[in-house]
């Protein structure tokens, strides 16, 4: 198996864009997979530089409904004309979260996507094969992230807290080894991984995306005790973990001294091979 990372906030090579957003290009045995598309149509310029036709994706999957993850999607379909798109059915909500002037902004998906007879729209954990599968309906609420209180979904005219049952997370089998993928984690990542257990049975092998222990707004980050728990339940899970974006470089150092070489950060322009 191998991983790209297309989109992420920070990057490997002067010659690849960066942004606050993320994006993961996968290829196993039968797939050609897209993870998110970052919050622009940056991730297609990088995949260009990274020898990745996206042309050639069979399947693409949203994790959640925010401009972070899927403002490449309408770039992404005009170069792209045969994957399906697996994405929630609540994604297309209204998402609201304060700009840097404590000020409300739509965060969510562009709308005049909506109508797209390639979307697949889930309300639920789904097995698309043998190799890919999708897991939501998250419950637990231990070390949920603090800066979630800063996100909203809007219902007439009130503004309510985004409880991001939109979320979903991608589960990879390929030779005996289980790879769990994050957006953002907004549901809590120990919340993610004990829900992956609940359903499978087993901890993963690896775990890659976001784990949103920073405030993309104000990039504070969660307590260094509570950072100091959640890499304590890590150690426990005996997985290997690949992070950027909404982790936060304060959290993942944090993180980096108590797992070392269990943690590796995930810049644009990573490449992974699982074998």
């Amino acid at each position: 198996m191998l991983i790209k990372v297309l989109a992420e906030n920070i990057s490997s090579n002067e010659s690849l864009g960066s942004e606050h957003g993320l994006s993961l290009y996968i290829e196993t045995e039968k797939h050609k997979l897209l993870f998110d598309t970052g919050a622009s149509g940056l991730f297609s310029e990088n995949a260009a530089k990274l020898s990745v036709n996206l042309a050639d994706v069979d399947t693409a999957v949203i994790s959640h409904g925010h401009y972070d993850h899927c403002g490449g999607l309408k770039t992404f379909l005009a170069l792209n004309s045969k994957a399906k798109v697996y994405i929630h059915e609540k994604a297309f909500g209204e998402y609201y979260g304060y700009d840097q002037n404590y000020e409300m902004e739509y965060i969510g998906l562009d709308k005049s996507l909506i109508q797209n007879d390639r979307f697949v729209l889930l309300g639920g954990t789904c097995a698309i094969c043998d190799e890919l599968k999708l897991l939501s309906g998250v419950k637990g609420r231990k070390f949920f992230p603090s800066s979630n209180a800063d996100l909203f979904i809007k219902s007439g005219d009130e503004y309510l807290q985004d409880d991001f049952a939109h979320e979903q997370n991608l589960l990879i089998t390929v030779s005996g080894k289980k790879l769990l993928l994050t957006g953002c984690a907004h549901n809590g990542i120990v919340n993610i991984i004990e829900h992956f257990l609940e359903e499978e049975g087993v901890m993963p092998d690896y775990v890659i995306g976001g784990f949103h222990l920073s405030n993309p707004e104000t990039n504070a980050m969660e307590s260094p005790e509570v950072v100091s728990k959640i890499a304590d339940f890590f150690l426990e899970t005996k997985a290997r973990y690949y992070t950027g974006h909404c982790t936060g470089e304060s959290a993942f150092a944090v993180l980096k001294e108590r797992l070392g070489d269990k943690l590796v950060y995930f810049p644009v322009g990573a490449v992974l091979e699982i074998v």
